[in-house]
């Protein structure tokens, strides 16, 4: 009989140590953010990038300006997210929860009102302004969030945060349609963004050694037409490193994270 008891024991701890482990693999499930929502949020580094990344704006903007007179109005399209505010407090909680990007999580996050605008941002679309040039806030963010998003950004007191300037995403997550929407009545002479798709559809397939022949092809552009913001965190990057792979588990995605990394 004590054996038996015994034996019932060792089978209950075994499993209760196997629902521990998977409890625990899976509140870790989100720790592969840990290190970039960190460096964003706690390294001066990002702070000075995106100084300089408005900084260098702002003069390609007057230099347009001074340099190319013309009749017609003259916009700068920005992205919003990680472009204009900061959302990196949505990735601490998926951090701390275990729980990735959900429509109904990021919802939570943005009816809160609460991003705060990133270094630069404000001052460069009221120094946009100044100048007569016209900042238009296209986003991939659900039309469903039109009215929370445009509260965030006058919260924030943004220079064209009002229903004209705000494009938000209807249909397709591919944002030439609305840029040329922007276009059928203004020159767009800058775009700034932190992921590829944010300038130019060309850049959106990565399938062919991460896009990074496309980027050299365009590279004059950077800088001059194109400013990019960084974002360790998330983006259409992520596809290529996973094969556009879908519903993988946790295992395979940090397997396939890790081989896709550079060693010698």
């Amino acid at each position: 009989m004590k054996k038996i008891i015994l034996l019932f024991a060792g089978i209950a701890f075994l499993l209760s140590s196997c629902v521990q482990e998977q409890s625990l693999d899976e509140s870790k499930s989100q720790d592969h953010l840990i290190m970039s929502t960190l460096w964003y949020q706690r390294s001066s580094e990002m702070k000075a990038l995106y100084y300089q990344s408005f900084n260098w704006a702002k003069l390609r903007v007057e230099m347009d300006v001074t340099n190319n007179p013309s009749k017609s109005k003259k916009a700068v399209v920005v992205d919003i997210d990680e472009t204009m505010l900061n959302n990196s407090p949505f990735e601490t909680n998926c951090i701390n929860t275990g729980k990735s990007y959900t429509k109904e999580s990021w919802s939570n996050w943005t009816s809160m009102e609460n991003a705060k605008a990133l270094p630069g941002a404000v001052e460069f679309s009221k120094y946009a302004q100044s100048q007569g040039v016209e900042v238009f806030y296209i986003s991939n963010r659900n039309v469903e969030e039109f009215d929370v998003t445009l509260k965030n950004l006058q919260k924030e007191k943004f220079a064209f945060a009002d229903s004209v300037h705000l494009l938000l995403k209807t249909t397709t997550s591919t944002k030439t349609a609305r840029r040329d929407l922007v276009k059928e009545n203004y020159e767009i002479i800058l775009l700034i963004g932190d992921n590829m798709g944010d300038f130019s559809e060309i850049f959106e397939d990565r399938s062919n050694n991460y896009g990074f022949e496309l980027i050299d092809k365009n590279k004059d552009k950077f800088g001059d037409r194109f400013i990019v913001l960084p974002n360790p965190m998330y983006g259409s990057w992520e596809k290529a490193v996973l094969d556009y792979k879908k519903d993988l588990s946790n295992e395979e995605k940090y397997d396939l994270r890790k081989s896709k990394l550079i060693g010698y």
